[in-house]
């Protein structure tokens, strides 16, 4: 049983085999073994559509979500409808943690590192070997953190 669990995907989707139905049914029984508390880095992508699924499950449920933002102005450079998506997401959200005031360069692996310290499992979805999501999963298996793949 996982109390925490953190997420970790890459940004672009297409072109790669996520399968949005199997990360809601590894959400499902995340809760139903005993999850109560999800971490989101809120970046596009895994991360935001994972935050979606848990915002559904928390209606029935009451989990409860965390994002976890590497610096307070994350979705400056959004299009506008992610602007719109992101701010949804986050008046969802049980609480919101912003690590930093402004985007410095390493603020997103110092929230990645947030999000691993802070979990007992990272649900993750890499089909590479660079970036954010290659950088966590790294990280998770340097502290011996549960790794579920999707």
């Amino acid at each position: 049983m996982y109390k925490t669990v953190a997420f970790s995907g890459h940004r672009v989707l297409k072109g790669y085999d996520f399968d949005p139905a199997l990360m809601d049914r590894v959400i499902f029984n995340l809760i139903k073994t005993g999850t109560e508390n999800f971490l989101c880095g809120m970046a596009l992508g895994f991360d935001t559509a994972a935050a979606e699924a848990v915002l559904e499950y928390k209606k029935k449920y009451g989990v409860k979500l965390t994002a976890v933002l590497p610096c307070a102005d994350q979705s400056e450079s959004f299009g506008e409808a992610n602007k719109i998506r992101y701010e949804r997401i986050l008046g969802g959200c049980d609480e919101v943690i912003t690590l930093s005031d402004e985007y410095f360069k390493g603020c997103m692996h110092a929230r990645d590192r947030y999000l691993v310290e802070n979990c007992d499992a990272v649900v993750c979805f890499l089909r590479k070997k660079s970036g954010g999501t290659f950088y966590t999963v790294s990280y998770a298996k340097k502290l011996n953190i549960p790794l579920i793949e999707l």
